[in-house]
Parts: C-alpha cells; structure tokens; sequence
C-alpha cells in the first residue's frame, strides 16, 4: 500500500471549448504536475468543481486518472462527496475498484447533521473499504463544525489508515488536539492552499493539498522545510502567500486562476469553468499580473 504524503495538489477538472470534460487534458494535468514534483494527486476536491459534474462523468474520469498518475508514477487520491451514507459506501467501493490509491472523504453537511451523525457515516464509508481515507474537515465550505475528539473518534473506530486534512481557521489547534489525542499518531495534512504552511509543518503535518498551478514551488518549499532550511522554505511560501493572498478570496475565484496559470505553463488546453464561476475584471488582472511576473522567476519550466 502506498503512504500518502508530502504535495498532493488538487487536480483542476478540465473542460474543453464546448464546456465538456477534457479527458486528454485531465491525463496531460496529472502528467504535468508529477514533472513538477507532486508526491500525489487528488481527484474531485473542492478546487476540483466536483459539484459540478454528473456521476457519469465521475466514473469517466476516475479510471484515466488512475491510469495517468500510475503511468506518471505516483498515488492517486479520490474524493468521495456524496451525502446519503450508503451511497457514499457504494462510492469508496467503486472508487477503490477503480484502483483509487486512496479516498478523501468529505462529510455529509447539507441541513447541518450532528457530530455523532457525522461520525457515524465516516466510521460507516471507512469500514468499507481497505485503502487509506482521508477525512477532510473544512468548516469554511461546508458550515458544519466537527470537534477535534469527534474526529479522532473515526481513527480508533477503523482499521483502515485514517488520515486527516485540516482546513479550519486557524487549523493550528486542531492540529495540535488531534496529535495530542492520537500521542502522536495521527497523520495529519494542511488544506487551503496552504496558507498555513510553516506553522502547520512545526506543528506536525506530514503534507499539504494546494492546488496544481505553483506544484514546484510547494515542493521546493516542503523540501526545504524536511532539509531545516526553515529561511529558504519561509522565502519561498512569502513568494506563494503574495500570489494567493489575492486570487483565493473565495474558492471560484481560485479555481479560475488555477486554471489559467496552467494554462499559461502549458499543463492545460483550456481554462474555462462551468457556470456559474468567477469572472475577473482588468484591475483585478493587472494586481494578478504584476504579482505573478515576481513569482515567475521561482517557476520551472
């Protein structure tokens, strides 16, 4: 089984002119981003638009997805986002017959279900399955809050390996709590691009799931945090924060500029989202264009 850890950005759904799923495109993308040093990649997170796809083109992406990262050589993460727990258990079946490496799995939170709720379609879709399932905690979206012990509760529940991606603000505390209730034992990831990064790192994560566009920068950075070289990985996460301080001031709006910085890097055809997403306007362009221009010089080719 493989270990799930280090960068493992979000894969962008690719769509063509006509607004279709680019299925070469989303082979092309998971190519790009093992080039540019992803550890793994994650299919249907939230910066992936999976809530605007139908099931039938979910299925049709997973298998080449799986394809593509086994062919670029490296883990494949599969998000199951369905509300109804036995669907979501009949979801982590197929995905991980699909050959899914490992499942995120994002609670139910339409009309707010309880903690004990929650928990018990966590424990419920884990049990299902034999891979690793990443529980994705993030309040920011979905509006439903989880303590910390209610999470840990699913780990001790399952002997599948719960891994967890913390994306509360601030998550630092959570990180802690859940570290402390597992003496240390939980596997814990940062999401949010990674805004958090140098705390989350000291505090004891063992990766981040930003997303695709800036792939080698994360690593550069996440590889310079392993090495102790806290100066070099701070300079280069500043570089990250000025770019994302100004295109993640909502989740459309990031999606948008992950698109097209990919498309600029040659690792999509196509940047268009399905609507309705975010549109930007020339002055919003020129602060984003004068930011990336400094970035740029960080950026492989």
């Amino acid at each position: 089984m493989k270990t799930i850890h280090g960068v493992c950005p979000i894969i962008p759904c690719p769509f063509d002119a006509s607004g279709r799923v680019d299925l070469a495109d989303l082979e092309r993308v998971i190519h790009w981003m093992a080039r540019h040093g992803a550890h793994a990649a994650t299919l249907f997170g939230i910066a992936g638009e999976y809530y605007k796809l139908t099931d039938a083109e979910r299925i049709q992406m997973v298998p080449v997805a799986v394809a593509a990262a086994r062919a670029a050589g490296i883990p494949l993460i599969v998000s199951v986002t369905d509300h109804a727990t036995n669907i979501a258990v009949e979801r982590a079946k197929q995905w991980q017959d699909l050959g899914a490496d490992c499942l995120m799995l994002l609670p139910p939170h339409f009309l707010k279900p309880s903690a004990a709720q929650l928990v018990a379609h966590m424990t419920t879709v884990a049990r299902a399955v034999t891979i690793p399932v990443m529980v994705q905690y993030a309040p920011e979206q979905t509006g439903v809050a989880i303590p910390p012990d209610a999470l840990w509760s699913v780990a001790q529940d399952c002997s599948t390996e719960i891994i967890y991606k913390i994306e509360n603000r601030p998550p630092g505390p959570t990180i802690s709590r859940l570290l402390a209730l597992s003496g240390g034992k939980a596997r814990l990831f940062m999401g949010n691009a990674a805004f958090q990064m140098m705390e989350s790192h000291a505090r004891g994560c063992v990766g981040l799931m930003p997303g695709a566009s800036m792939t080698d920068v994360y690593r550069r950075a996440w590889d310079a945090l392993l090495a102790g070289n806290r100066a070099e990985a701070l300079r280069l996460h500043n570089l990250l924060l000025m770019v994302l301080n100004h295109i993640r001031q909502d989740v459309e709006q990031i999606i948008h500029f992950e698109k097209r910085i990919l498309r600029r890097r040659g690792a999509l055809q196509a940047d268009g989202c399905r609507l309705p997403c975010y549109a930007s306007d020339p002055f919003f362009d020129q602060i984003f264009e004068e930011l990336y221009a400094v970035l740029a010089g960080e950026l492989a080719a």
